[in-house]
């Protein structure tokens, strides 16, 4: 057979008609490797007839597929290799006819969004190129999804020579998720002959998870009929292909390995896994995006939900060795715990050494597996302070407390020696509080009587493993090196011990979801009010703006931990959210603590939400002002001025060496003291009048539960500064009741959003110490009052709340 000849079959084969003259594989040859139009069902060819659609993938994926065009099933000479990552796809299509060959490669790119993407890709050819007809190949894509019910995917094909090719491929989601998926494309091209196929139609039905079915009809009355089968993280495709008279022409087969995939046998691991929990360490609100390991609240709970919803969990194991998480965050994941639980599913926890925080999370377990050499130390709750007065009296620096309202005590670690009265009623109560949520609780998990609890805290108090077990407190000891033998004896069957990063929720591809899904924003005000540190008000307002202007998101969650500070800037975020009242729910979580300041963040929220172990209210004002006495003169330091103004020397004075602020010289004077007391009693009224509003109470009945006095959750609720007993799980819930989003049809937005990195992992070390771990809370709070010497505020002690170690 001569040359020409062979380029005349070639081409017939290749194109279906001489006359074309393709100089790539045009759009419907690809049909062969092809169930549907690109964005109709998963991600099409990963970018081969479309680059855009490679920005729907979330993770890497290989397929390599084949037709039998010579009617024997492991023909190889013509197969497509597609090697795709998330944006990325480099692609081999190889076509051989007699003893020449092609291979034809495509390297792809894509980004954008849910709801519009975009992406480019470069073709060239190896092997046999002339007489195949090969130029290089230039493609632009889109991939535009406006809603759940419509796609359309725009391709143009731009060759360096021969015609170019504009495909239009639609697809139509009636029930808007990947069950029917109605499709069709159209080709267009510069040059068009009448025996080319110009448009096809079809459906693609996933009857059940991981089985989808397909039938497609082209123009030119030709059809195909395929079926696909997933099973997680492999799957197997194949395709009939039929000609005009509806005679079987040839198959085309499919493997594909990588990403995880909905699961037609997912029922068959019913129950085989156990998910570890390593809970040592803290638990912060947010990671850094790179170098950060850390863990934080909201994945902690994510993670619980999807091990209750994976049908191959039968339980969590959690190791609570070197745990340091506060009161409030232990409480919420022990109610996600308890949710768990009533899932028919098992509980395991591992505690090596604990007190009353970790055996309150540990007592939730329905085992209880505790070190051969551990202890158990239950002494029960305490609140205290340390108090400077004695040490500024020393130092010769003077304090002036104003403080006009009974329970607001900010400054009285510097202006007394000891608690006052006030003061020690409002965090008795509180303590009370802790004591009786813990002892109801750890009673009820563990089988316990009253009697037989208080007798624990205030006569056994240190245990050893044997007395553990004697008083019911632990179930059996052991290391957690042999856990996995443990929970095997539990369950009478082996179990696999997997990673919460393994569920099936967080692997899942994102194709049964078009466009973007509606919102919930969770806004984090984190730390002292302040303007630009702490919950850095001036940046943080912009976020909560943003989040109440945007259509797409449907409610806000605003998470308080906070003491307060200046009320200035709690009150940038709290107008902030009053804008939203009536657009969109807003609602309030509060941590650990959402007082002061913190509670002026929370008072406009529609629902206001704590847990038993927040504290919040504090609602008051108070001023201190520190200045010299004899410390100045006791370092040798003099001041001198010159002045116009009877006040201008207000707050004059030396630098404090090594901190470098400022130490006034003198106190108030009368007048000026007389002024300030002016000052907070106005700012009191007005914080009164706001929550007043805020909560729809009178002005005497929030005077009445202010004047500054802290509450526990529980008697915030009682007394309406809190709506609902709950966490951030719960008002994510809330939200989505409010909205009335769907489980599978909404996703968390997080502001502001994760930094890159932590600088301070760069900071210095001073023979081995950390120096920025070293800091304080007594530190950073007298460097805060420092800062802001004088100044009225809605604020409550640093050392109160220990927010700062976790978050």
């Amino acid at each position: 057979m001569n040359a020409y000849l062979k380029i005349i079959i070639s081409s017939f084969f290749l194109t279906g008609t001489l006359a074309a003259q393709s100089f790539y594989p045009s759009y419907y040859e690809q049909n062969s490797f092809g169930l549907t139009s690109p964005g109709a069902m998963k991600y099409g060819l990963y970018g081969f007839n479309n680059p855009a659609v490679l920005s729907t993938l979330n993770q890497p994926d290989i397929y390599f597929a084949w037709n039998d065009r010579t009617g024997e099933w492991n023909d190889f000479d013509n197969w497509g290799l597609f090697f795709a990552f998330p944006g990325f796809g480099f692609v081999v299509v190889h076509s051989e006819l007699l003893d020449y060959s092609v291979n034809d490669l495509r390297l792809s790119f894509a980004g954008g969004s849910e709801s519009f993407s975009f992406g480019t890709a470069i073709g060239w050819s190896s092997g046999d190129v002339d007489l195949f007809n090969r130029a290089t190949l230039y493609s632009l894509g889109t991939l535009i999804r406006p809603m759940k019910y419509f796609s359309i995917g725009l391709t143009a094909n731009l060759p360096t020579r021969g015609y170019s090719e504009g495909v239009v491929d639609v697809g139509i989601r009636p029930l808007g998720n990947e069950k029917i998926t109605l499709f069709g494309d159209a080709a267009f091209n510069t040059k068009s002959y009448e025996s080319e196929n110009k448009w096809s139609a079809g459906v693609a039905v996933e009857p059940l998870d991981g089985l989808r079915l397909v039938g497609r009809y082209f123009e030119n009355k030709y059809f195909t009929v395929g079926v696909q089968f997933s099973f997680g993280n492999a799957g197997i495709t194949t395709q009939s292909h039929f000609d005009s008279d509806g005679n079987h022409s040839f198959n085309t087969y499919g493997i594909r390995v990588g990403g995880y995939d909905r699961n037609i046998f997912k029922g068959l691991s019913e129950g085989k896994d156990y998910v570890k929990f390593d809970m040592k360490g803290g638990v912060k609100y947010q990671q850094f995006k790179w170098f950060d390991n850390s863990k934080t609240l909201i994945d902690i709970l994510d993670q619980i939900d999807a091990a209750e919803k994976d049908e191959s969990v039968s339980g969590i194991v959690m190791n609570l060795s070197g745990m340091t998480i506060n009161k409030e965050m232990i409480w919420e994941i022990s109610e996600k715990l308890k949710e768990f639980k009533s899932a028919e599913k098992k509980v395991v926890v591992y505690i090596d050494r604990g007190g009353m925080d970790e055996y309150y999370l540990a007592s939730f377990a329905d085992k209880i597996v505790l070190d051969p050499l551990g202890e158990l130390f239950m002494n029960g709750y305490l609140f205290g302070r340390q108090y400077f007065k004695g040490t500024l009296d020393k130092l010769g620096i003077g304090f002036r407390e104003m403080r006009f309202f009974k329970y607001k005590s900010a400054e009285e670690t510097f202006a007394n020696d000891h608690m006052s009265d006030a003061d020690r009623e409002q965090w008795q109560a509180i303590v009370d509080d802790w004591y009786e949520t813990a002892k109801s609780e750890i009673c009820r998990n563990r089988n316990l009587t009253g009697e037989e609890f208080d007798s624990i805290i205030n006569k056994e108090v240190m245990m050893l493993p044997e007395d553990a077990i004697r008083l019911g407190l632990a179930d059996t000891l052991a290391r957690w090196d042999s856990i996995d033998e443990i929970i095997n004896n539990i369950e009478k069957e082996n179990k696999n011990i997997v990673s919460p990063g393994s569920l099936a929720e967080f692997n899942l591809p994102g194709d049964n979801y078009w466009g973007n899904k509606p919102e919930i924003a969770v806004i984090y005000a984190i730390g002292i009010c302040a303007m630009d540190e702490g919950i850095k008000a001036r940046e943080l307002v912009n976020y909560v703006a943003s989040a109440v202007n945007n259509d797409n998101i449907k409610a806000i969650i605003l998470r308080v931990d906070s003491p307060g500070g200046d009320g200035l800037a709690s009150d940038y975020i709290a107008e902030a959210l009053k804008k939203g009242k009536g657009k969109k729910p807003v609602i309030v979580s509060q941590g650990y603590v959402a007082g002061s300041g913190g509670y002026w963040l929370s008072m406009y929220g529609d629902t206001i939400l704590a847990s038993p172990f927040t504290i919040t209210g504090s609602i008051g004002v108070i001023g201190g002002y520190f200045y010299n006495k004899s410390f100045k003169e006791e370092l040798g330091f003099d001041v001198d001025f010159v002045k116009r103004g009877d006040y201008a020397d207000f707050g004059f004075g030396m630098k404090v060496p090594f901190i470098g602020l400022s130490l006034p010289d003198r106190d108030l004077k009368d007048e000026e003291a007389a002024k300030w007391e002016k000052s907070i009693k106005t700012l009191y009224k007005d914080f009164v009048n706001k929550v007043s509003y805020g909560r729809n109470m009178s002005y005497e009945v929030v005077n009445e539960i202010a004047q500054g006095r802290v509450w526990s959750g529980i008697d915030g609720k009682q007394n309406r500064l809190v709506d609902i007993i709950g966490g951030l799980d719960d008002a994510i819930k809330l939200a989505k009741d409010m909205t009335k989003l769907k489980d599978d049809e909404y996703k968390i937005v997080q502001y502001p959003p994760q930094p890159l990195f932590d600088f301070g992992m760069f900071a210095p070390k001073l023979l081995g110490i950390d120096v920025k771990k070293e800091i304080s809370p007594a530190v950073e709070d007298l460097k805060f009052r420092l800062e802001n010497n004088g100044k009225i505020m809605p604020v409550m002690p640093v050392s109160d709340v220990y927010y700062e170690e976790n978050n």
